[in-house]
């Protein structure tokens, strides 16, 4: 592994953090260092501490633990991210026969110096506990290969010697913080420990020393692994499953929310190794043993669901194939709850049962979760394991935590707390796909639906607006994609419904927005520019939301469909007969929808507006407009009954409206300031 030491750095960090103790700028350093190395720690994972000394209100020198803090990652950490707590207190509660996690957690929160700070890791005392200015702690692949063994204890002394002190297993916490501090005492000459099935701590006089030491002891394990050669995996199915994301990934979805309430989101995650370990004979024995390291279980479960490869030619044989892996996952998560919360006289309470990581015949990994940074949280830890389990299985055999231990780790309290207790934003798990997204009401909907938490996909014929609204959502932390299409070309269309599916897993609203404004008398209007007009105001309407009723129908949760109509359907103006014509057959087109969705529970509703200030309304075209109508150019956009200019944002609380309206479908919700003759009822 390089190391990343960098004098240079170091002074420019120095620098920056002048106004900070240079101990903890350099812990801000270090820990940077590691945390954005994947194959050391990833999401929130290991943890790091320097001992230093600060000034409390009263201007006294104060000797303290500065520990990462809860909520932090390392690969960003800052220096608010390492909370000060009483060095000589934490220190003191060794002395104590035993400590609760609940006392633990409050002893460190009330020796905090500042009240406000987040949490101190779990693994403070440890940290405490140690005499070093500096300590490092990571979940190392390379570490995990060989910690994670039945003969975890030869294997690292043949590697390391004498110069690393071995720990056994223990839930983090007090016990194991007085342990790993016995250990230490045993040989005060180590650079570090060795934590079985768990990771590794180093620690120095200096961040360089401790930093130096963690390289050194992560390069060994894989010069270590590196002499062995993986054990080639035997195929139990050759290739991909052809067609399967499209025909199984909403089924997934909607089974998710059938199951739990609530929607879900699928991330399938695309890696050679992945699938070929999915595809793989060993697979059904080597996923089931357990997490790398224990705390991985609040992210992906114990063990995935494998889903073998079928005949995907019949959709009802299908659907009741992956409703019973997912039964039989279930089933087999309460049977593991109930034996293990017997052994802890039946005081908690089962989480959900549903799987966060699929290992699909033909198709490879696919994590699932209520929002898209879980999914990927899940994915990348998974993608890690795959990789881990083979190296573990070449030096040895793969060896993780009991099934006792794993459970006591997932139904931890504090392990609980990491995942967090915010309330979810509204559309949080939902999926909106959005035509003519790149600019004025389909932007302003795909921003309002992003806001409150929906994954976004974005389609638009102009491709430098739409990377650039995809860019900005994505800076506001909206989750977006999407692609340039041709929403007149039914094949454009289906292939990018593909790619949302590919993306999320499915979809749940629709917003059919594109569309332009024709011009011409109709008595004279040439064939051409109807056809025009018709294929992108009428026709595009139809294939999209052809293909989204196809994934809705297949998700079996019902879904919405609203399209941008206009209210030239009710109330067409001289010469925009190109324009009222395919609207008002889009109008007919949504009840269609509404009545033949109506059983699925797809409902579909349209929205009237009437002079929004878009792109569409031209300067020229504006005064046309006027002009057809009377009225002065300035005057055109208030021309309504509330003598008031509408907006984009306006149009898209609308839409936001009908989307969530469970019980209204076939409806026509007028957003133009008040225009009796385009009112319907």
């Amino acid at each position: 592994m390089k190391n990343n030491w960098s004098d240079q750095d170091v002074k420019a960090v120095i620098d920056q953090y002048n106004d900070i103790p240079e101990d903890i700028a350099l812990r801000v350093y270090t820990s940077q260092l590691i945390g954005r190395e994947s194959q050391l720690v990833m999401h929130g994972g290991g943890n790091t501490s320097v001992k230093t000394v600060v000034k409390n209100q009263l201007g006294e020198d104060v000797e303290v633990i500065a520990v990462k803090g809860s909520g932090w990652d390392l690969s960003t950490i800052e220096p608010p991210g390492f909370p000060c707590v009483d060095l000589e207190h934490c220190r003191k509660l060794r002395q104590l026969p035993s400590l609760s996690d609940e006392h633990m957690v409050n002893e460190l929160r009330t020796h905090m110096l500042d009240h406000k700070a987040p949490n101190p890791s779990v693994e403070t005392l440890l940290h405490a506990f140690l005499p070093h200015k500096f300590v490092d702690h990571s979940h190392s692949d390379a570490i995990l290969t060989i910690v994670d063994q039945e003969n975890a204890v030869e294997i690292c002394k043949e590697i390391y010697g004498d110069t690393f002190g071995i720990v056994e297993y223990i839930m983090p916490g007090f016990a194991l913080s007085k342990k790993a501090a016995e250990v230490y005492e045993a040989n005060p000459n180590v650079k570090g420990l060795l934590l079985l099935q768990h990771g590794l701590f180093t620690f120095g006089k200096t961040a360089k020393e401790s930093y130096d030491a963690h390289i050194e002891a992560v390069t060994k394990a894989e010069e270590y692994i590196a002499k062995a050669t993986r054990k080639p995996l035997t195929p139990a199915f050759d290739g991909t499953w052809e067609g399967a994301e499209n025909d199984i990934f909403p089924m997934i979805r909607g089974i998710y929310e059938q199951k739990t309430g609530k929607p879900w989101i699928l991330h399938h995650r695309v890696s050679d190794a992945a699938l070929a370990f999915a595809n793989s004979k060993e697979v059904e024995e080597w996923s089931q043993r357990g997490t790398l390291t224990p705390d991985h279980v609040i992210r992906t479960k114990p063990s995935p669901l494998l889903l073998k490869a079928t005949d995907s030619s019949d959709k009802d044989a299908l659907r009741k194939h992956v409703e019973e892996a997912i039964d039989d996952y279930c089933a087999s998560y309460h049977t593991y709850f109930t034996a293990q919360n017997e052994r802890c006289g039946g005081i908690k309470i089962e989480l959900d049962r549903m799987p966060r990581v699929f290992l699909i015949q033909g198709v490879g990994l696919v994590s699932v979760a209520t929002n898209m940074k879980a999914a990927k949280i899940a994915a990348d830890l998974y993608e890690h394991t795959v990789e881990v389990i083979q190296d573990a299985m070449a030096i040895g055999s793969y060896y993780p935590v009991s099934t006792a231990d794993l459970f006591d780790m997932e139904y931890w309290s504090l392990e609980q707390a990491k995942l967090g207790k915010k309330k979810a934003p509204q559309l949080e798990g939902r999926v909106t796909y959005v035509t003519g997204a790149a600019s004025g009401i389909g932007q302003a909907c795909a921003e309002l639906f992003g806001e409150k938490g929906s994954l976004l996909y974005l389609v638009d014929i102009n491709q430098e607006a739409l990377d650039k609204t995809i860019a900005d959502f994505r800076s506001k932390g909206i989750v977006a994609d999407g692609q340039v299409v041709d929403v007149t070309s039914p094949e454009a269309i289906a292939q990018s419904f593909g790619q949302v599916i590919a993306a999320y897993g499915g979809v749940d609203y629709v917003i059919s927005n594109a569309g332009k404004a024709f011009q011409a008398p109709i008595d004279t209007c040439p064939n051409e520019l109807l056809e025009k007009s018709f294929a992108l105001n009428f026709f595009s309407h139809q294939y999209v939301a052809s293909e989204a009723t196809k994934i809705m129908k297949a998700q079996g949760v019902g879904g919405a469909l609203v399209f941008n109509v206009s209210k030239a359907a009710f109330n067409p103006g001289a010469q925009f007969g190109p324009y009222a014509l395919p609207k008002a057959a889009s109008l007919a087109l949504m009840k269609q929808y509404a009545i033949e969705g109506g059983p699925h529970g797809i409902r579909s509703n349209a929205i009237n507006a009437d002079r929004i200030k878009t792109g569409l309304f031209t300067e020229d075209f504006v005064k046309e407009r006027a002009a057809a109508r009377g009225l002065e150019p300035s005057a055109y956009f208030r021309s309504n009954l509330l003598k008031a200019e509408v907006t984009a944002r306006d149009v898209a609380q609308e839409f936001l409206n009908l989307a969530l309206a469970t019980k209204t479908t076939a409806a026509t919700v007028t957003v133009d300031g008040g225009n009796i003759a385009a009112s319907p009822r």
